[in-house]
């Protein structure tokens, strides 16, 4: 609990303001997402209880909105389950990539993998040392899992009375926030730039091909990209 205090608050009694304030601005829009989720799956007819044990168990946002899509859709428990599977793939290759900063002891490795988001990933990563990344991924992840189910249990409570929520932009929020945080990691690294140019290219080619959520796995190719200096040769040394 001391190393982690002081990662935080690397002078006495001062946290880290940079961290804190990127982590509340994820959650505000994680919460926004979040009521709206909420509404919408109780709003299309499911029970109040649906959504919110489904956020508490499944913790996955475009899981849980592709799920609930299906099951409002006519689809079975089966088919909405399989949507939400394939959807959160992803997160084996980013459970992979914060491994090492999550813990050792069983407990941390278990609640940490139920925290894995891109959101806890892309704090860790973005941190310069072990004990930064290990603090942040706990703060973010901690902090988006109870403002999240937080807020779709209120978007649940509140029903129908939103009315249709894509009028007010709610679903915009949340990529805009990620991509506030991801600018500056493309302006300083041209392996990553490489990377999220392929990527996004990528993904826009498929997304009239192909199902919601199956761009983003297939973005994941751009990585091949990352790292690699076109035109650079290693010269031998004399």
């Amino acid at each position: 609990m001391r190393s982690v205090q002081r990662t935080l608050w690397p002078r006495p009694g001062r946290p880290d303001p940079g961290l804190l304030r990127d982590v509340a601005l994820v959650c505000l829009a994680g919460g926004v997402v979040g009521v709206s989720f909420g509404a919408i799956a109780v709003a299309g007819g499911l029970p109040v209880w649906v959504p919110v044990v489904m956020s508490l168990v499944v913790y996955a946002g475009s899981a849980q909105f592709s799920a609930v899509g299906v099951l409002l859709a006519g689809g079975g428990p089966v088919a909405a389950a399989t949507t939400g599977l394939l959807l959160n793939t992803r997160t084996a290759a980013f459970s992979l990539a914060v491994a090492e900063h999550i813990g050792r002891s069983r407990l941390a490795r278990l609640v940490g993998a139920h925290l894995v988001t891109d959101e806890t990933v892309a704090f860790t990563l973005a941190q310069r040392d072990p004990a930064r990344r290990r603090a942040a991924f706990w703060v973010s992840g901690i902090g988006l899992f109870a403002v999240w189910n937080a807020c779709v249990a209120a978007g649940a409570l509140a029903g129908g009375a939103l009315g249709d929520t894509a009028r007010y932009g709610l679903d915009a929020a949340f990529p805009a926030v990620l991509a506030a945080l991801v600018l500056p990691a493309l302006r300083e690294d041209a392996g990553v730039r490489r990377a999220a140019l392929a990527g996004a290219a990528l993904a826009l080619a498929l997304t009239p091909a192909v199902p919601a959520g199956v761009p983003v796995l297939a973005a994941l190719a751009g990585l091949a990209l990352h790292g690699r200096v076109p035109g650079k040769r290693t010269e031998p040394q004399s």
